[in-house]
């Protein structure tokens, strides 16, 4: 190893110019005498031998670094403009579905105000028609005692004097004066959504436990099982809302 170095420092130091070479130190002069005097052989073989032809640059691994780190930047320069974009887009997901919620919601408001509004128009006179239907009670009560028979003359010989067949008359006028007050009650209840209903009227509705309070059951002949058949106290609906159910007997045969 130490003839080698001492060998290419003495090669070195004969190619360089001759004012150079005059001054070489006296350690470097002895080294080469010593090397001189060394066999051919011997430093032929301690010699390197080098190419003249230059290597080929490996390029590939040299401007594969580059490139990444050149992607790598541009990605870095990118990174910042992406994620504002990406925030944008969330900003401007977030507020649409704010947006779509809230118009929702207002809608919903209007629908609800809406018919909060209609139930305050239809059921405002709830607590007086409530407080009326004792009266028209009442009055159905009153019409109901008077017979059919006393509102005719009892003879119907034509025969018969003007004067015997008036005696019923006073009975009577008072009859159809209170029925054309109902009449007209009725029919004014009637405009503000009141309506009285008797199941029994007719042949008699099937029970409906929405519309109807059964207070008694018993067999009738000709008559379906779960029928009203006799009305103990007349019904009322305020604009289709049960006000009152009406109480009625029911028909069970089985």
């Amino acid at each position: 190893m130490i003839q080698r170095s001492l060998l290419r420092h003495v090669q070195a130091i004969r190619h360089l110019p001759p004012s150079y070479a005059t001054r070489t130190t006296p350690i470097i002069q002895v080294a080469t005498q010593r090397i001189t005097a060394i066999p051919l052989h011997h430093r032929l073989s301690s010699q390197r031998y080098y190419s003249a032809t230059a290597e080929p640059a490996t390029t590939t691994s040299s401007e594969t670094p580059s490139t990444g780190s050149a992607s790598s930047e541009a990605q870095e320069q990118e990174d910042p403009v992406k994620k504002e974009l990406d925030a944008k887009n969330r900003e401007i997901i977030d507020l649409k579905d704010r947006y779509l919620r809230s118009v929702a919601d207002f809608r919903n408001l209007q629908d609800r105000t809406k018919r909060d509004i209609q139930s305050a128009r239809d059921f405002a006179i709830q607590k007086f028609a409530a407080d009326l239907i004792e009266s028209v009670d009442n009055l159905d009560r009153a019409l109901g005692t008077v017979p059919a028979s006393k509102l005719a003359p009892q003879n119907s010989d034509p025969d018969t004097p003007p004067e015997s067949k008036e005696y019923n008359k006073d009975l009577a006028n008072l009859y159809d004066g209170l029925k054309m007050t109902e009449t007209i009650l009725m029919g004014t209840l009637k405009k503000h959504g009141m309506e009285r209903f008797d199941p029994s009227e007719g042949e008699g509705e099937m029970f409906n436990p929405n519309l109807h309070e059964a207070t008694f059951q018993t067999k009738v002949d000709g008559k379906e099982d779960g029928k009203v058949f006799m009305t103990q106290q007349k019904g009322f609906l305020l604009n289709g809302r049960v006000l009152r159910a009406a109480k009625v007997g029911v028909v069970k045969n089985s």
